[in-house]
């Protein structure tokens, strides 16, 4: 009997064609969307700061909170602390924009903003891992490694999910691991602090020929086939193949310094501005899922002074704006979700903890905050959900991150809950136990 990768290598997919054959099989639903760009502003952005404005918090600034829900947050905080930012009706929906966003609220008409998300961790490490993974604790695949692992590459010489990062976010390789599906849906973790190719990815030029590479491809499948197959010695052995593969189209998609200089200068010679150009060109040639982190750690995490917002929006905004009119002028954006976030957001009162060297800046709020996803069929230029009349709680139509992440898998042609792995005994998916997709967003 032939083995699963005797069978692909006899109807030429060779390793590679394992991807492609999952690709190919039918979905779940009609699919919308083939592609997912997550711009992740690690650190926690402020809702009431950028696209959840709150007229009682600017009027009761401070002043303490009227008299309501005691939630409690990670650190000791004061008074409200009304957004020193002014907020403008944009786009023809009239959705009201922080001033910081220029770029996005031009385009707000592309996205819909949801203003009900919650969380049930108020520190980074665990809202992270619910985001990203669906569970609070380490050990299970990220959303890229289940989108890899469900429809396959649509290109076999690069991998379905790529992570961009200057550094290393709070986890690190966690937030992009396969954990017990099979390697080669792990996410590929490039460090876009470097504009030179050939140090962004310094090991991706030969040092040996294609044909010498290849015969030592050949050997370990002929040593392969020396013992019983296993799935974690074969899901290296892919893994392997696509390196070797990656060889041919890496350096090419890659290398933004390729753009126009005004393309370039559009998007702005940050790392996050390069990393939403890299994920266009990569999404153009078939990558699954690209995920661009701001920056190392956490640059959002302004518990000392909320004005870093607006430094940090200067990077972001230009990034995300070209990002989506790039995207809509190649006609891809009707099948490319965008989504911009991060693991939770910030309270509408001062942090007065002893940990802060002056007090402008806010504490963490897991309670009520607000991401913006556009493309891929999502309902552009509508608000979702609401909190409360200052910020700090989700009120209305609660959206917790299984059900964006639900919403987002239907979208791709997935059902979430059919998207399963048996491990240990136990089948498990990237929703857990919960999720409900939330069909108003959906256009």
């Amino acid at each position: 009997m032939l083995s699963r990768r005797e069978l692909l290598q006899t109807v030429g997919f060779g390793f590679g064609g394992c991807g492609l054959a999952s690709a190919a099989a039918a979905t779940h639903f009609p699919v919308k969307a083939k592609h997912i760009i997550f711009v992740f502003l690690n650190g926690g952005m402020s809702q009431v700061d950028t696209f959840d404005p709150k007229p009682l918090l600017q009027k009761h600034h401070g002043k303490p909170m009227p008299a309501g829900p005691n939630l409690r947050t990670e650190r000791k905080t004061g008074n409200l602390l009304g957004s020193p930012f002014q907020f403008n009706k944009c786009g023809k929906s009239g959705i009201e924009v922080s001033e910081i966003f220029p770029r996005i609220g031009q385009n707000i008409d592309e996205f819909a903003v949801i203003r009900s998300m919650y969380t049930d961790r108020p520190n980074h490490e665990p809202s992270l891992l619910i985001m990203n993974s669906g569970v609070p604790l380490p050990g299970r695949p990220s959303m890229g490694s289940w989108l890899s692992y469900g429809l396959g590459s649509l290109n076999k010489n690069l991998p379905s999910f790529v992570v961009l990062c200057p550094g290393v976010p709070v986890i690190g390789s966690q937030l992009w691991s396969s954990a017990f599906l099979p390697a080669v849906h792990q996410g590929v973790h490039i460090e876009n602090k470097e504009k030179d190719v050939s140090k962004l990815i310094p090991y991706i030029a030969p040092k040996r020929s294609a044909e010498e590479q290849r015969k030592q491809m050949e050997l370990l499948a002929s040593l392969n086939k020396m013992q019983a197959v296993d799935g974690k010695f074969e899901s290296g052995v892919e893994s392997m193949e696509i390196a070797f593969r990656m060889q041919m189209e890496a350096p090419e998609v890659f290398d933004v310094m390729k753009e126009p200089l005004k393309t370039r200068e559009r998007y702005g010679d940050t790392p996050v501005g390069r990393g939403c150009l890299m994920a266009r060109r990569l999404v153009e040639k078939g990558v699954r899922m690209v995920q661009i982190y701001h920056g190392n750690g956490q640059p959002w995490d302004n518990h000392d002074d909320i004005q870093i917002h607006r430094t940090l929006a200067r990077e972001a905004d230009p990034a995300v704006g070209s990002l989506i009119e790039d995207l809509r002028e190649r006609d891809m954006l009707k099948e490319t979700i965008v989504l911009v976030g991060g693991e939770f957001g910030r309270t509408p009162s001062v942090e007065v903890s002893g940990l802060v060297s002056h007090q402008n800046g806010r504490d963490h709020n897991n309670h009520g905050y607000s991401m913006i996803v556009a493309g891929g069929g999502f309902k552009g230029g509508t608000t979702y959900g609401s909190t409360d009349d200052f910020g700090f709680k989700s009120v209305e139509n609660r959206v917790y991150a299984h059900d964006l992440q639900a919403t987002m898998l239907k979208q791709m042609g997935i059902d979430h809950t059919r998207l399963t792995y048996r491990y240990g005994g136990r089948d498990f998916r990237l929703t857990d136990v919960g999720g409900a997709v939330v069909d108003d967003l959906i256009a």
